[in-house]
């Protein structure tokens, strides 16, 4: 597999998709915050990518490569009046702790108007290197770019945040805690 056509995911792709996010965020800082040990970061992990999966594919914003060697899981403006998918993710209290506290931090700081959030960027290790992540990511933009909307993404590793800023985004809200994060935007 060499060539970077990119799909709509499907529910025929969950499992793959799954599979490629666990193996490529075991060393992730919010993952790692979320789900901290080794031997339930599979299963908890597995879980929580599902979970996002199953609440966006429906809404035609998960992008794949290599059906699902690669993946943009990408969350659409809210409908006014939509509701939110039902459906709780089920994890130990400690983990769900964790993410209330890591999506209150987010959500202070993040836009109030609409935008296209890029919610999960990933490539299985065994694929890396294509620059598939950039493809699937400019997919997402130009959809952002029609609906003439700003594009937002949250990033927890320094490095990321440089290769992004060469894609055009730019840094426009941090927070320390739970764990150091910054805020991106990219505008059509």
């Amino acid at each position: 597999m060499t060539s970077a056509e990119i799909s709509l995911a499907t529910p025929a792709h969950r499992n793959r998709i799954v599979e490629s996010l666990v193996a490529a965020f075991p060393a992730d800082p919010v993952l790692r915050y979320l789900f901290p040990d080794d031997a339930t970061y599979p299963r908890h992990a597995a879980a929580f990518f599902g979970h996002l999966f199953d609440k966006r594919v429906h809404r035609n914003a998960i992008w794949t490569i290599g059906d699902g060697a690669a993946v943009a899981i990408w969350e659409p403006p809210a409908e006014p009046g939509a509701a939110a998918p039902a459906g709780e993710l089920e994890l130990p209290e400690a983990e769900r702790s964790r993410m209330k506290a890591y999506d209150v931090a987010l959500h202070a700081v993040l836009p109030q108007e609409p935008y296209w959030y890029l919610g999960v960027l990933g490539t299985h290790p065994d694929w890396t290197g294509r620059r598939w992540g950039h493809t699937l990511m400019a997919a997402g933009l130009r959809r952002a770019a029609e609906d003439r909307l700003p594009a937002v993404l949250e990033t927890s590793t320094e490095g990321n945040v440089r290769m992004y800023e060469k894609a055009g985004w730019q840094v426009t809200a941090s927070f320390r805690d739970p764990l150091p994060v910054w805020v991106l935007r990219h505008d059509a």
